[in-house]
C-alpha cells in the first residue's frame, strides 16, 4: 500500500480560533477505536450525511469523518429545501430511506407547492426550514444511526493499493490518512467534500482560503486527487447578506402564506410539525434602477464578478443578473431563517461586493431602507472533478471503491448533494459486499436523470435539475417515487426499513385495489353523459369507467 504523502491538509479549523477535534460516536459505535471500516464517508454536509446514513441502512460499519460534529446538517447557503425539479429529487430520496425529507418535515416554518398551475407531474414540493432546528434534528439522526461512527478529523491524504484485476482502475483506495498522520483503513471510501476543495471566499476585492466562511479549504486532498490524475476544473457559487428582522418595513412588501394544508416530503409522514397557522410568511420585493446603478459603477472592485470561472446559471448574483439584464426589475424574496431566528436571507441578492457597497445597495430596495446588514455576501470558487470520471454508480473510473458525491461532481444544491449522497453511499456498501452496484436509469427517477447528465455530458457550470431534463417527467411524478423506487431499494440494495416498504406494499396494493374497482363500473354511454356533462361522449353503446 502507497499514499500520495505531503500533499497539505484538509484542517478542519475556524479562520479565527484553531478548533481542537474530538472523539464523538455515535449509533452503537461507542466501543473503542476500531481503524478498519467497511465504508468511510468524508465531509459531513448534505451528501456526506445522506451516503453514510445509506451505508449504515444497508448493513456496512460506516465511518463519517468530519471537520466538527457541531456543523454536521449545516445549511451554508439558503434556508430552504425543494422546488421545481428539486422536490422530486426529495422524494426519490425519502423513497430511498434517505433522511433529509423526513428531517424536513420536522424542521420547517413555511411549506408550499409551486408550479400547481401545470399538472401535478411538475409540481415541485417547497419548504423554508429552521436552519438550527434542521441541524439539531439531522445531529440527532446521524448521533443514533446504528453501524455508523461519527469522528471528528481532517483527512490529509488517501491510502492506495494494487488495483483488482477483475474490474477496471489503475489503484484500490484502502483508506485514509489523518492531518496528524493516523490512519483509517476502509474497503470503500466517499469523498463529499462540497466547497472545501481549494476553496477560496471573495468579498470585493479580498479573497482568502475558506472551503466556507469560519472553515479552512482542502488543500492537500485536492492536490492527492489531482496527482492521481483526475481532470479537475474550477466552479464558482455566492450566498447573499443576511438582513435583520426587525430593520425590515414588511408592511409595504407583497406577502405570501404557506399552504393550507401543507404536503411534507416524506412518505411516512401524514403531515408536518407545525400547523399552516402558526408558520411564517415569505414577502417579495425588487430591485431598481438604484440597485443597477451602485452594480454597474463598482465592477472595478469585485474580482469574484472578474473570474472566467462560472457561476451557477439558474441561481445568478446581482452583479450577473445586472449585466445579463440591464434595465430590469429582479424578484428579492425575503425569506425567514427559523422561529426564533431575528435573520432574513434576500433570496435573489447574492452579492460579492465591498460590505460597505452591499450595505448601501440594500437600503435602496423598497422595504428595506433602514436594514441592517448582519452579515455580508460573500462568493466561494472552489475545485470539482469532470464527472464524466465516475461511472452511474458514483465510483471513479481510476481508483476502485473511490466514490464522488455532492458538488464535487460539479452539481449546486443540497438536493442534487442529497441525491448523489444515498446512491454513492448505497454503492459503496454494496461493492463491499460483492453485490452488483444499484443504478437508476432516466426512465425511473429524476436521480437517474442527475446521474446519466453528468457523467455522460459532464458539466463547465454548476448543474441544477429541473422537470425540463427529464424525458419522461409525466410519469416521473413527486407522488410515485415509492413505487419506483422503494421496492428497489428494499430488494437489491438493502437501504429500506423493513416499515417503509410494509407501507409501500400497502399503498401499492390500495392502489391496485381501486383502479380494479373503478375498472369494474361500467354504465351506458348515455348514464355517462348524463353524470359527466362536460365530458365527450358518443350516445349508442356501453362503456367502462376507463374508457371516459
Amino acid at each position: 500500500m502507497f499514499s500520495f504523502r505531503g500533499c497539505g491538509r484538509w484542517v478542519a479549523a475556524s479562520l479565527t480560533k484553531q478548533h481542537h477535534p474530538s472523539s464523538r460516536f455515535s449509533g452503537d459505535s461507542a466501543a473503542p477505536w476500531t481503524p478498519h471500516f467497511d465504508v468511510v464517508v468524508i465531509g459531513g454536509g448534505h451528501a456526506g450525511t445522506e451516503a453514510a446514513a445509506a451505508a449504515a441502512r444497508c448493513g456496512s460499519r460506516t465511518l463519517l469523518l468530519t471537520h466538527r460534529v457541531d456543523t454536521i446538517g449545516q445549511m451554508s447557503c439558503n434556508p430552504s429545501f425543494g422546488g421545481i425539479g428539486k422536490g422530486h429529487l426529495m422524494r426519490e430520496v425519502d423513497a430511498l430511506d434517505g433522511l433529509c425529507s423526513r428531517i424536513c418535515d420536522q424542521s420547517g416554518v413555511h411549506y408550499k407547492v409551486l408550479n400547481r398551475r401545470k399538472g401535478p407531474a411538475v409540481w415541485g414540493l417547497r419548504a423554508q426550514i429552521d436552519r438550527k432546528l434542521y441541524k439539531q434534528n439531522m445531529q440527532k439522526e446521524i448521533l443514533n444511526t446504528p453501524l455508523l461512527t461519527v469522528q471528528e478529523g481532517a483527512v490529509e491524504d488517501l491510502i492506495l493499493a494494487e488495483p483488482e484485476p477483475e474490474h477496471t482502475g489503475k489503484y484500490r483506495v484502502s483508506g485514509v490518512v489523518l492531518v496528524n498522520g493516523s490512519t483509517v483503513y476502509a474497503e470503500s471510501v466517499v469523498l463529499t467534500t462540497g466547497t472545501f476543495l481549494r476553496g477560496m471566499i471573495v468579498i470585493g476585492l479580498e479573497m482568502h482560503p475558506a472551503g466556507r466562511l469560519g472553515d479552512q479549504p482542502s488543500i492537500g486532498l485536492a492536490q492527492t486527487l489531482e496527482k492521481l490524475g483526475f481532470v479537475v476544473g474550477r466552479l464558482k457559487t455566492g450566498t447573499p447578506p443576511r438582513i435583520a428582522k426587525e430593520s425590515i418595513n414588511f408592511s409595504i412588501l407583497n406577502k405570501q402564506t404557506p399552504d393550507n394544508p401543507s404536503i411534507p416530503f416524506s412518505f411516512i409522514n401524514e403531515t408536518v410539525w407545525i400547523k399552516p397557522e402558526d408558520q411564517l410568511p415569505c414577502y417579495l420585493t425588487h430591485t431598481n434602477p438604484q440597485v443597477d446603478e451602485i452594480v454597474l459603477e463598482n465592477l472595478h472592485l469585485n474580482c469574484h464578478i472578474k473570474e472566467t470561472t462560472k457561476g451557477p446559471r439558474y441561481c445568478p448574483s446581482i452583479e450577473s443578473k445586472v449585466l445579463r439584464f440591464p434595465n430590469r426589475l429582479h424578484q428579492v424574496w425575503l425569506e425567514p431563517e427559523g422561529m426564533d431566528s431575528d435573520l432574513i436571507y434576500p433570496q435573489g441578492l447574492s452579492v460579492t461586493l465591498p460590505a460597505e457597497l452591499q450595505e448601501k445597495m440594500i437600503t435602496c430596495i423598497r422595504g428595506l431602507e433602514k436594514a441592517k446588514m448582519i452579515q455580508p455576501g460573500y462568493g466561494v470558487q472552489y475545485d470539482y472533478l469532470d464527472p464524466r470520471q465516475i461511472t452511474p454508480s458514483l465510483e471513479t473510473h481510476l481508483v476502485q471503491r473511490l466514490f464522488f458525491a455532492g458538488q464535487i461532481n460539479g452539481t449546486t444544491g443540497y438536493e442534487e448533494a442529497a441525491a448523489q449522497g444515498v446512491i454513492a453511499g448505497i454503492n459503496a456498501s454494496l461493492r463491499v459486499r460483492h453485490k452488483p452496484p444499484f443504478v437508476i436509469s432516466r426512465t425511473e427517477g429524476y436521480i437517474g436523470v442527475l446521474i446519466d447528465d453528468l457523467t455522460t455530458l459532464g458539466t463547465n457550470e454548476p448543474y441544477r435539475m429541473f422537470t425540463s431534463r427529464a424525458e419522461f417527467r409525466l410519469s416521473l411524478r413527486p407522488d410515485n417515487a415509492d413505487s419506483r423506487l422503494t421496492f428497489r431499494g428494499y430488494k437489491e440494495a438493502g437501504c429500506v426499513s423493513q416499515q417503509r416498504y410494509e407501507r409501500a406494499t400497502w399503498m401499492k396494493s390500495s392502489l391496485e385495489e381501486g383502479i380494479s374497482v373503478l375498472k369494474s363500473i361500467e354504465f351506458p354511454s348515455s348514464k355517462w353523459k348524463n353524470l359527466i356533462p362536460e365530458a365527450s361522449i358518443s350516445i349508442g353503446k356501453s362503456l367502462p369507467l376507463s374508457h371516459i
